[in-house]
């Protein structure tokens, strides 16, 4: 049974505004200071914890193209930085903790994004997200973004982002919205909304080996 909802809506003109200023590089990717993540796809399952230091990747199945499959990376409230890069092992926060409800996968934490949302409490910045796909041609994957009530488990209806692996010079893509908001049949959303017990990226991975994620401040 889904939950009603009363959502918080992104200003999806003000984002448009301050992204369409922003100078562009030649890869798509704007200029400027940047947090950068790698999200890996490997075949064996990482065994080794992957957290307490400066990491900037991110370990998930690597599945094929015929046959997918799906790593969660939980999000938590606070400066970017990834806690836990094992999507393997029980998912542990950025002080060591267990995050509540969730079961196996990696922990990334970033900041509510004032862009899209009027944060209320807890870490808040504006950003906006850029991604593009790399390593060997023909893999893909895509990014859902969920949530967890006690109703149950709620994701985007919209069409996942996909990110796929071409040939030739790979563009970045803004993900902004995609990454950052829910969108439901009830309305959006964003991440950090009250209510939810977590918030997640389901990952599912059709071999690509790697997602390259950059969040630009702004």
């Amino acid at each position: 049974m889904k939950k009603s909802w009363v959502v918080l809506l992104g200003a999806a003109v003000t984002l448009g505004a301050a992204v369409a200023s922003m100078a562009q590089t030649g890869n798509g990717a704007p200029k400027g200071t940047h947090y950068e993540l790698g999200i890996i796809g490997v075949t064996d399952p990482k065994t080794q914890p992957l957290t307490g230091s400066d990491r900037h990747t991110i370990f998930v199945g690597l599945g094929s193209v015929k046959k997918g499959v799906t790593t969660n990376i939980y999000l938590t409230q606070g400066p970017f930085a990834v806690c836990d890069g094992n999507g393997f092992l029980p998912a542990v926060d950025c002080n060591g903790n267990p995050v509540p409800g969730a079961g196996n996968g990696a922990v990334f934490q970033l900041p509510c994004d004032t862009l899209t949302d009027t944060c209320v409490t807890g870490t808040s910045q504006g950003y906006t997200i850029w991604a593009r796909a790399l390593g060997k041609p023909g893999g893909n994957a895509t990014v859902t973004t969920c949530g967890t009530t006690l109703d149950g488990v709620i994701c985007g209806t919209s069409p996942d982002e996909l990110f796929m692996r071409g040939s030739g010079q790979q563009k970045f893509k803004d993900v902004t919205a995609e990454l950052t908001n829910i969108d439901t049949t009830l309305g959006t959303v964003s991440l950090f909304t009250a209510g939810f017990e977590n918030f997640f990226w389901q990952y599912d991975n059709f071999g690509l080996k790697l997602l390259q994620v950059r969040f630009y401040p702004r």
